[in-house]
């Protein structure tokens, strides 16, 4: 029994000194170095989207829709057919405000004009017939005063004929009256410039057709005489004595002739035919003529091209034009503008249209900014034809029927 005991105490003992071997044999070995810490990022779930304004915080919880729920979007087969049967909306139209229709304005009446536009005559005045006077106030008219006087009357564009006549008669009866007083010597000079001027010539514009048609003017000339500005007063003139007026813009080769004579008849309320620019005048004037009988109107005036005299063939096309308008009816009136500080070469032009049309009346123009109002004579006697109108400035009512007597009072003055 001790011997087993004693056999039990000694392998405890063993053990435990094999044990404390083991133990001290581990504490002398060294350990590994440790690992160094790793340096990739630790992954952490991302927080929910901060809203404006808000800082990141933790996920909240949202409202899921289910599949249901969602919308899905219209396939292009699907969009078409409800735009296919979708009612059209109606388009909103804006209507545009109309034009204010042109004030209709009163021309001022024509008797009497000439004489409230005696002024405008200063200039002729001064050198032609202040001219003349003071030569023939001279002590003595010997051969160079006459030379003188012969050669005032030439400036003035009188013409060679009428200045050698009315110089041999202004002499007889300066020999035959014998004082020769200021009054006098006017009462002379009036007397004599009116005989030149024809004052027993029929100087009214024809307006009345004989037949059941409005009266047809024609107006014609070369450019820059003012000739669709003379047809636009001239309808004032008429328009001013009662009448109504269709006005036909046959001049189609002058750019905007159209749109000024339209200017001028909305102006007085008188109606403008017209056609596209550069197209056939003699069509237009026939349209004129045709709305004037269809609208009964008193007068048809019609605006022909500025036409060159020196081109033959525009001046054919001025007949054709003439000839179109007479199978509606006669043509009343012709009137041919000229202006009047051209002087000379204006008779060149009269000389020229006379041989296409038959002219039957002159309208002298620009007669207030020349001191050559001679023409006017020398224009009748070239033409025989009587200056009916003359234009003595820009207003609109500065076309006067033309008076021999008023004319020549305003060139040499009043009596006093």
């Amino acid at each position: 029994m001790e011997l087993i005991l004693a056999v039990v105490i000694a392998v405890v003992v063993a053990v435990a000194v094999t044990g404390g071997l083991v133990i001290s044999g581990r504490k002398k070995k060294q350990l590994p170095p440790a690992e160094p810490p790793s340096t990739a990022p630790t992954i952490t779930a991302p927080p929910a989207e901060p809203h404006v304004g808000d800082e990141a915080e933790a996920p909240r919880e949202e409202t899921r829709r289910t599949v249901e729920e969602v919308g899905l979007p219209e396939t292009e087969t699907e969009t078409e057919t409800a735009e296919a049967t979708a009612e059209p909306e109606a388009p909103v139209v804006t209507e545009p405000e109309a034009p204010a229709a042109p004030a209709v304005e009163v021309p001022e009446p024509t008797a009497g004009r000439l004489v409230r536009l005696r002024a405008r005559l200063s200039r002729s005045q001064n050198s032609l017939g202040k001219g003349l006077l003071t030569l023939l106030s001279r002590e003595h008219l010997d051969e160079d005063t006459w030379e003188e006087i012969e050669e005032t009357l030439l400036t003035a564009d009188v013409g060679v004929a009428p200045t050698q006549e009315l110089v041999e008669r202004l002499r007889d009866r300066v020999k035959v009256l014998g004082t020769r007083t200021p009054e006098e010597l006017r009462g002379l000079l009036r007397e004599e410039l009116v005989a030149l001027l024809g004052p027993d010539l029929d100087r009214a514009v024809k307006t009345e057709s004989p037949e059941d048609v409005p009266g047809v003017v024609m107006v014609v000339g070369v450019n820059g005489t003012g000739k669709t500005t003379t047809t636009g007063k001239l309808a004032r003139v008429l328009v001013a004595d009662g009448k109504s007026v269709v006005l036909g813009a046959a001049d189609t080769f002058r750019a905007a002739a159209a749109d000024q004579l339209q200017t001028w008849g909305d102006r007085v309320g008188a109606r403008t035919v017209r056609g596209p620019e550069g197209g056939d005048p003699a069509s237009i004037a026939y349209d004129a003529v045709k709305e004037g009988i269809a609208e009964k109107a008193d007068v048809v005036l019609i605006d022909t091209a500025g036409r060159l005299h020196t081109k033959t063939g525009l001046m054919d096309e001025l007949g054709k034009v003439k000839r179109v308008v007479e199978k509606h009816g006669p043509l009343d009136e012709v009137l041919l503008v000229l202006d009047a500080t051209t002087g000379q070469n204006g008779l060149i032009q009269a000389r020229v249209f006379a041989e296409v049309v038959a002219i039957t009346g002159i309208v002298l123009t620009k007669l207030d900014g020349t001191a050559k109002g001679g023409i006017v004579i020398a224009v009748q006697r070239e033409l025989g034809v009587p200056v009916k109108l003359i234009g003595l400035g820009e207003g609109p009512d500065d076309l006067a029927p033309f008076e021999p007597g008023a004319f020549v009072d305003a060139l040499i003055g009043d009596p006093s």
